[in-house]
């Protein structure tokens, strides 16, 4: 498949462009587009057989749903039989942002966007060509995130001509992403609100809106969830690198002194922070994701570093663990489920 390549300015895209991204997804083709989190794949919701490319372009599980990315309350109202007007306080703090909000679906949503579920992850996003690529389609675009099923998400032009270029109708190319890791998803469609996904938007911070917020144990800790897929990323492994990555878990001393264990044993990449860089053992190679006191600075360079091509030269990748407070909760997540194994020291 030919894909047509789109560069749009992230903060004022031509209109010209998001016309030509916007015309692919009326035509039931799929759109490679930037969101502040990482890049989406997306169709319109409302097309069954456009959707269904999504899955086919990605790999992906038939039964893991889709989020629905919408450009209004308006367009949300569209997709969900329950009364919005009931969550008003929550949705003028949290949208438009990195926030992904589960309700009863309308009819209006096809069965194979939710796969099969009564229910449907809407969001809407802040990032200008997402929010004006929606408007400019006049539909809501189910997207998830625009990589091969399994691989990290996208959060550079690089990530998506990689995996991407080919596979769909046309890709637009805005530079990298802001938060680097995928929306915060809560499920609002049982009787109590729950996290299912950790995100750029805190647990803290959804216990202050959202009292009684229940947080799974699927969340914090590494489980097989044998359930229903009620959101992306609660049922398969995850964001895994093309060589194996090993986290470790435990005191800073403990952790450094693993570390340098395994590294004797086999060509080494080190994940770690500002803090512990100068610890590990000088023939591996480090990648720092930022400071312990700076989490969204290592959530944003989390998936661009497990991506790096430049891994392949080596045989494992190591990665400390990182504070769960604020986002830290979702950078743990995430590398929980990246993980081919995880030390407990």
């Amino acid at each position: 498949m030919q894909t047509e390549m789109i560069r749009l300015d992230p903060e004022n895209p031509g209109i010209e462009g998001i016309e030509k991204a916007a015309g692919l997804i009326k035509a039931g083709e799929l759109v490679v587009f930037p969101t502040e989190t990482v890049y989406g794949l997306g169709a319109s919701a409302f097309d069954p057989g456009a959707v269904e490319k999504i899955y086919r372009a990605k790999g992906r599980p038939q039964d893991n749903p889709l989020i629905v990315h919408v450009s209004s309350l308006k367009m949300a109202a569209e997709c969900t039989r329950q009364d919005l007007n009931r969550y008003s306080s929550i949705l003028n703090v949290l949208w438009p942002g990195p926030v992904t909000l589960v309700f009863k679906k309308s009819e209006a949503i096809p069965a194979r966007v939710t796969a099969g579920l009564d229910s449907v992850g809407l969001r809407f996003p802040s990032h200008p060509v997402a929010m004006r690529l929606i408007k400019a389609a006049g539909v809501p675009i189910a997207a998830p995130s625009a990589n091969i099923s399994g691989r990290p998400s996208p959060t550079s032009e690089e990530h998506v001509l990689e995996d991407m270029n080919g596979r769909v109708g046309g890709i637009i190319l805005s530079g990298d992403t802001l938060f680097g890791l995928e929306s915060t998803i809560v499920d609002l469609s049982r009787d109590k609100p729950t996290l299912l996904r950790p995100g750029p938007v805190d647990a803290e911070r959804l216990g202050e809106l959202l009292p009684g917020l229940e947080i799974p144990d699927f969340v914090r800790v590494r489980e097989e969830y044998k359930g229903e897929a009620l959101s992306p990323g609660m049922k398969y492994r995850h964001y895994s690198p093309e060589i194996p990555l090993i986290l470790i878990e435990g005191s800073p001393g403990a952790v450094v002194s693993r570390a340098g264990i395994l590294a004797r044993r086999d060509k080494s990449v080190v994940l770690c922070s500002q803090e512990l860089a100068d610890y590990y053992p000088v023939h591996v190679k480090k990648v720092v994701l930022g400071s312990r006191n700076d989490l969204y600075a290592v959530a944003s360079g989390l998936f661009k570093a497990l991506r790096d091509r430049d891994n392949l030269n080596y045989t494992q990748i190591i990665s400390e663990p990182f504070p769960e407070t604020g986002i830290g909760l979702a950078i743990m997540n995430r590398l929980r489920k990246a993980a081919w194994r995880i030390d407990r020291v």
